[in-house]
């Protein structure tokens, strides 16, 4: 197994997480968010990879052959789809703290502090 996805994972993951903390656009804090989740896919098809595998369709194969793991692969579309629906649903609210008060830069939001 290499390391090199790992790393990737990791990397996608920091740049994620460097852009929400730096970003003064709460749409822009979200697509960093999306970013940063994206290194999850990376991790699990890192996790579920094996070299020389094939997809696990029993019905063509014999018995011995290596397969992939189908559990991470299921995993990382249920992981698209969860963010996909956060993506929206943070979207959504974006668009609702602009109606009420005509901004999206977090530090002007001044009615959201205790």
């Amino acid at each position: 197994m290499s390391v090199f996805p790992f790393l990737v994972a990791g990397w996608i993951l920091l740049v994620g997480l460097y852009g929400m903390v730096t970003s003064r656009n709460l749409i822009q804090a979200i697509g960093c968010l999306a970013v940063a989740q994206c290194s999850t896919y990376v991790l699990l098809l890192a996790v579920g990879y094996r070299r020389g595998g094939t997809a696990p369709v029993y019905s063509d194969i014999p018995t011995h052959s290596k397969v992939v793991d189908p559990v991470v692969q299921a995993l990382a579309l249920t992981d698209v789809v969860v963010g996909a629906t956060v993506t929206a649903l943070l979207l959504g609210l974006v668009l609702q703290l602009n109606k009420r008060h005509g901004t999206i830069d977090p530090d002007a939001l001044t009615g959201l502090r205790g």
